[in-house]
């Protein structure tokens, strides 16, 4: 059977039992609002769902569990299990998951909450009675999502819900503790409420703040593992392992980068899997309606086209961009989300900086092979004389000094300040040649000056100085 077909059966059979146990249980309250703020208390927590990661593990992080955990502390009973149903229902058509995944989601939290209402009803219900009932939730909730993945994976159920168990118990118990606490606290002391407020707010800002670290830690990675491929991190190699970088964060998205090189737009496309290819286009590709639309945004985009996501970004200052990039999926697939888009402006900012350097080194090593090229020259005229001497050492010892800065990838001001000094110590060794060619020139007249030319080490990148 395809592995499809399996989890699509999966859910289905999690969806008869939730129907079966919803209409075994009670209803529960008769108030009317109490479905809708369910479902909305709901669908808020899984959109703002965080994901973080633990070693080679992923972890999607909600406060469901705390929302239900408080709505059965109220009273238990099937209402619980509509108003799961239309808030997970709202949530996954919102974030525009794959049909299967909404389905498999919407039927496990259904079965979930259903059976863990029936215990939690039966049990007694107030507070011992919600423990049991997210105990419950719990293991039917963390049994089909393992189930699911190893009729996907082809890897033993067995281990995947023992090895995973551990953390993911720990986590829901922190979330269920303080949907417990609040109802406790909004039956015997609702001001008291107000004080969940910080720690509630510092535990969401934790979970921020561990996703951007974790996703800069990957764009890390991603950057040093082609950092040996692109020995020397020229411009079009760094950003060939931007390129694929980008492709291995998004998901295995298809990712097209234009540069604004100093001769001409180079487009580069790639993905996780194949080399980026590099194309010369002309100046034509600024029309293009993704670029217009990238360049004429702020910030990181997201979007659907055609029913492709995409995420854009510009690479550089946006007055005067470096290059412009975009990560297409496939069309059906899900959407580019707020994790995505810090993600993108993590890549953005490291990218920058990533080829910025990559442009400094083609440059160090241009002006590397100026410098042998005019002491080349400088030697084939033979012996020039003290008069040349003092240029051409300056010229070797800066020369050596930028190759050595361009090989070892130093800071960006050396490799400015070198790039300066070997441009002047160019200029004054070719001055240095001229005058050593033509001994006439030394007296020579400059029109309109004061004072005769000045001696060769005088020369610089501007003319003679006066």
């Amino acid at each position: 059977m395809n592995p499809l077909r399996r989890v699509r059966t999966v859910a289905l059979f999690a969806a008869v039992v939730a129907l079966v146990a919803a209409l075994t249980d009670s209803w529960g309250p008769s108030a009317w609002w109490a479905v809708p703020v369910l479902a909305i208390a709901v669908a808020v927590s899984e959109l703002a769902v965080v994901k973080l990661e633990f070693g080679r593990q992923r972890w999607a992080f909600s406060l469901t569990e705390s929302v239900l955990g408080a709505a059965w502390v109220v009273r238990p009973g099937s209402w619980s299990v509509a108003g799961v149903f239309v808030g997970v229902l709202v949530a996954q058509t919102l974030l525009k998951r794959p049909l299967v995944k909404r389905q498999f989601n919407v039927a496990m939290f259904s079965s979930a909450t259903a059976l863990g209402s029936l215990v939690a009803g039966a049990t007694g219900g107030h507070t011992p009675g919600a423990i049991a009932g997210l105990a419950v939730f719990f293991l039917v909730n963390h049994t089909l999502v393992a189930l699911a993945v190893s009729l996907t994976s082809r890897r033993p159920v067995v281990p995947l819900i023992v090895s995973s168990m551990p953390l993911s118990a720990v986590h829901m118990a922190g979330n269920s503790s303080i949907g417990l606490l609040a109802a406790f606290l909004a039956s015997a002391a609702p001001f008291g409420l107000l004080g969940l407020l910080v720690p509630l707010a510092l535990l969401w800002s934790s979970y921020d703040q561990q996703t951007r670290r974790s996703q800069e830690a990957r764009l890390f990675a991603e950057l040093a593992s082609g950092q040996e491929r692109a020995a020397g991190r020229s411009s079009d190699l760094s950003a060939q392992v931007v390129v694929t970088a980008a492709a291995r964060l998004f998901g295995g998205a298809d990712v097209e980068m234009v540069v604004l090189a100093a001769d001409g737009p180079v487009r580069y496309a790639g993905d996780e899997v194949s080399e980026p290819q590099r194309l010369r286009v002309d100046a034509d590709v600024f029309d293009e309606p993704w670029v217009m639309r990238a360049l004429g945004a702020k910030g990181v985009t997201t979007g659907v086209e055609h029913g492709r996501p995409w995420c854009s970004a510009v690479l550089g200052d946006p007055a005067a961009p470096q290059a412009v990039l975009i990560a297409r999926r496939p069309t059906g697939s899900a959407a580019f989300g707020r994790r995505e888009a810090r993600l993108a402006e993590v890549l953005v900012g490291q990218a920058d900086a990533w080829m910025s350097v990559g442009d400094l080194s083609d440059r160090a090593k241009a002006a590397r092979r100026q410098a042998d090229a005019a002491e080349d020259a400088a030697r084939a005229l033979g012996d020039l004389g003290a008069s040349t001497a003092p240029a051409l050492a300056v010229l070797r010892e800066s020369a050596n000094r930028l190759a050595r800065l361009a090989e070892s990838d130093g800071r960006v001001d050396d490799i400015v300040d070198e790039l300066h000094l070997v441009e002047r110590a160019v200029a004054s060794l070719l001055g240095a040649i001229a005058l050593a060619a033509d001994p006439d020139l030394v007296g020579l007249e400059v029109p309109g000056a004061l004072a005769p030319a000045r001696p060769t080490t005088d020369w610089t990148t501007t003319g003679v100085l006066r």
